[in-house]
């Protein structure tokens, strides 16, 4: 894999609030009242497509998404960018199948499924990056939430440092992104953020040149409570804080938290309602983590602390 250091890009356009609004109410529309349950009927379950690259010991990408969405109620479904070879300690190598194969199977969810919300993960290089973008463009899913992902926890990189402009560009077809400090500095290229009140600052630049909503996670910080807040080109939305916690099980915190914000904007219809339930989802699932027992690296989270608690299990 590539571990050059990433070259200066070109910064982002600011674009028109009207224009943003414009977009989100075609994307709306296209969400048709008889893919929802009829009063009384049972609860039709969000059905969350992950576009990601893979993880084989099931911390990260695909993997964890698809638990992430199943614990927060949602029906997942996997695009598959990349074969990842990795575990715990470390990535070891990856594979990228022809960008053909991944129109493929882009086509055959989206001709045959109804997809309330899209989360994108490990896009990898342009020519992945373009044709994601293109079946956005062409499906409009009501909810597109992007984890800009960049470099894996080992530090491993998992985006080739040429493709970041086209992750910039594809900020215009998502309604939240998720990046942690330093995916943050690099869409606005820019050094990373040292304090809270920076992380706040870059956010809300973010948000006011690209038009989409911002989650900005304090995890790589050093305060105590990790804090984590939607900001927009206004400012804070809100703020959600938990403890900071001192396990090694924070393998796939990233793609799991954006796959959960994506279930449950579906399920709740608001961004604020869904961070609300998925940072402390987050933090229970990292504290829990070292019960599963897996890898001699950074571990991965357990995605179904809660329901394996309700049930009286594990």
């Amino acid at each position: 894999m590539t571990t050059a250091v990433p070259s200066p890009r070109e910064g982002l356009a600011p674009r028109e609030d009207s224009d943003r609004r414009e977009e989100l109410g075609r994307r709306e529309d296209l969400h048709h009242p008889g893919d929802s349950p009829s009063a009384g009927g049972p609860a039709v379950p969000p059905r969350v497509l992950s576009i990601a690259g893979t993880d084989p010991t099931g911390g990260a990408g695909i993997q964890a998404d698809l638990k992430a969405i199943a614990a927060c109620g949602g029906y997942g479904m996997a695009v598959v960018t990349a074969l990842v070879a990795q575990n715990t300690r470390g990535v070891r190598s990856v594979h990228v199948p022809p960008t053909s194969f991944l129109r493929e199977q882009l086509d055959a969810v989206g001709e045959d499924v109804a997809i309330d919300a899209v989360k994108t993960g490990m896009l990898f290089d342009a020519e992945i990056i373009a044709e994601v973008s293109d079946f956005l463009e062409r499906t409009r899913p009501p909810i597109v939430v992007m984890d800009p992902v960049m470099v894996a926890t080992s530090g491993d990189r998992l985006l080739r440092p040429e493709a970041e402009q086209g992750m910039r560009e594809l900020l215009e077809r998502v309604d939240l992104v998720t990046p942690n400090v330093p995916e943050l500095a690099v869409l606005l290229d820019e050094a990373p953020a040292r304090g809270w009140e920076e992380l706040i600052g870059q956010a809300q630049r973010l948000a006011a040149a690209s038009g989409t909503l911002v989650l900005a996670k304090g995890g790589h910080l050093t305060e105590d409570a990790v804090q984590d807040a939607l900001v927009d080109a206004d400012g804070v939305r809100r703020v959600v804080s938990s403890p900071r916690l001192s396990g090694a099980t924070t393998h796939g915190t990233g793609c799991s938290l954006s796959a959960a914000m994506a279930t449950l904007r579906v399920r709740h219809g608001g961004w604020e309602r869904a961070l609300e339930e998925a940072k402390p989802w987050l933090a229970g699932a990292i504290a829990e983590g070292e019960h599963l027992d897996v890898g001699g690296g950074t571990g991965p989270v357990s995605h179904f602390w809660a329901l394996w608690e309700a049930a009286g299990i594990h």
